[in-house]
């Protein structure tokens, strides 16, 4: 089996109603990255110094030497900028969601204390600030353990929360198979929670920002002062409250770093923010892990039969009928490249109707005089399928009059003689009369685009059947 693995479809078009606590129309969650003493560093017994999120323009590793510039900036944002972002959130009476670098926090036990006499949630940031895209898996797999065990002893409590940042292919399942994390942000790919099924754990994800971020005050392109930032925040806030105004509130996530929005010049937008969004009713302000709780008890997770993960006699037993008396277009269509897409009614008729586009004439139209004759003798003998029977029914096909039943055994018969196929239509889009007005209309209509037409109709039959199924 061919399966792809990119979930590209998500919520799609029925995202659920978040119905964040108070009718809120907006989640904003903030959060502070602390790294500072986990980035590379040879005194961290590292090959080299670090290079990444600084206001070094074009920092480059140095090997097997010490950055000092680097490290400072490193050190600002424990020494300074941490202490500038607990004022200000303490102040505005919003709690933060640390990620924190397990072997960073034991390097900062005021900041560490700082934040729990805040009531602030410290989830893992990793081990180290270091890239895991590289690490073999058992090694991987060793470093979270050992970032849990380091967490736990320094901060007092474990972590329910996770987010590597620098991760590998790896990350999200292995943080998922550790088993204790309430969320992981390991994701870009929406701007609601979502659930992960890994093994026999559903995990939840919580998904993170990478624009609403200052990180782009040290990546191009990107912000060069606080106005930008707070400009672009403005903007993305006022986009999600409108939303939520219209009944799908959504999640706002926004970035920080102590050794970058930490310093004066870039806080003043973040603090133009904070006062901006304290002007609107309805928006809540909380920790990584009161979402997580407040999706785990209004949205659990519930399993259930995925087409993209169904054997070949399953999906075939299953899907087989959706077109008339064809199975050998479900059995086809379970070879392609199936993933989370098709996992709905809309992926499962496109997989199919591929199949039947690109069979050949004679295939399709084997398909077409499968089908049976509008309220005809298969009809009155109670031999049509069931998915037929009930579709004609719906349309009032089993309760004609005498004439009416005269009059579709003439067109039945009168549309074959010249076509050599049933008149096929999705009943289901029409009533009796339009029924009848179309039969009547079509029956002209030369055979190569009747044709055409029939096949249209198979495959909305086929659309129709396959929303009552999945």
């Amino acid at each position: 089996m061919k399966r792809y693995q990119r979930n590209m479809t998500g919520y799609g078009p029925n995202a659920p109603d978040a119905a964040w606590p108070n009718s809120a129309k907006v989640a904003v969650q903030f959060v502070l990255n602390y790294e500072e003493g986990g980035e590379n560093c040879i005194l961290h017994d590292d090959a080299a110094s670090e290079a990444f999120l600084s206001d070094i323009a074009g920092a480059a590793p140095w090997q097997g030497k010490r950055h000092w510039n680097m490290e400072s900036i490193y050190e600002y944002g424990a020494r300074a900028g941490f202490w500038r972002l607990h004022r200000l959130f303490t102040g505005a009476g919003i709690p933060l969601t640390i990620y924190g670098v397990a072997t960073a926090l034991a390097r900062s036990p005021e900041q560490v204390q700082a934040m729990k006499d805040a009531d602030w949630e410290i989830a893992s940031h990793g081990l180290k600030w270091v890239e895991h895209k590289d690490m073999p898996e058992d090694e991987e797999r060793a470093a979270i353990a050992e970032a849990v065990r380091l967490h736990t002893e320094v901060t007092g409590t474990r972590p329910r929360g996770w987010y590597t940042g620098r991760c590998s292919e790896n990350t999200v399942r292995l943080v998922a198979e550790e088993g204790g994390f309430d969320y992981v942000s390991d994701t870009y790919d929406d701007d609601l929670p979502y659930w992960l099924e890994v093994g026999e754990r559903d995990q939840l994800v919580i998904p993170y920002t990478l624009e609403a971020n200052d990180m782009r005050f040290a990546t191009a392109p990107g912000y060069t002062d606080g106005e930008q930032f707070f400009t672009y925040l403005k903007d993305a806030f006022d986009v999600l409250y409108a939303e939520g105004q219209e009944g799908a509130a959504k999640m706002m996530s926004i970035g920080l770093h102590c050794r970058l929005i930490g310093r004066p010049g870039k806080i003043a937008g973040l603090k133009r923010f904070i006062d901006y969004i304290k002007g609107f009713e309805g928006v809540w302000t909380p920790r990584r892990l009161d979402i997580a709780e407040h999706w785990a008890r209004n949205h659990p997770h519930e399993r259930r039969e995925r087409p993209s993960q169904m054997s070949f006699a399953r999906f075939v037993e299953k899907f087989g009928g959706v077109f008339e008396h064809s199975a050998w277009i479900a059995e086809r269509a379970h070879a392609l490249e199936l993933g989370p897409a098709h996992d709905t009614a809309a992926g499962v008729h496109n997989a199919l109707a591929r199949m039947f586009r690109s069979a050949s004439h004679t295939e399709r139209l084997g398909v077409l005089t499968a089908h049976p004759d509008l309220a005809g003798k298969l009809a009155a003998a109670k031999r049509l399928t069931a998915e037929s029977t009930s579709e004609q029914a719906a349309a009032g096909l089993d309760a004609l009059t005498d004439a009416e039943r005269e009059r579709f055994t003439e067109l039945n018969t009168a549309y074959v003689d010249k076509h050599g196929f049933p008149f096929i239509i999705a009943v289901r889009d029409h009533d009796k009369a339009s029924i009848i007005a179309a039969f009547e209309a079509r029956i002209s209509n030369a055979t190569e685009v009747e044709f055409e037409e029939a096949c249209k109709q198979v495959e909305r039959i086929a659309q129709i059947r396959l929303e009552d199924i999945v």
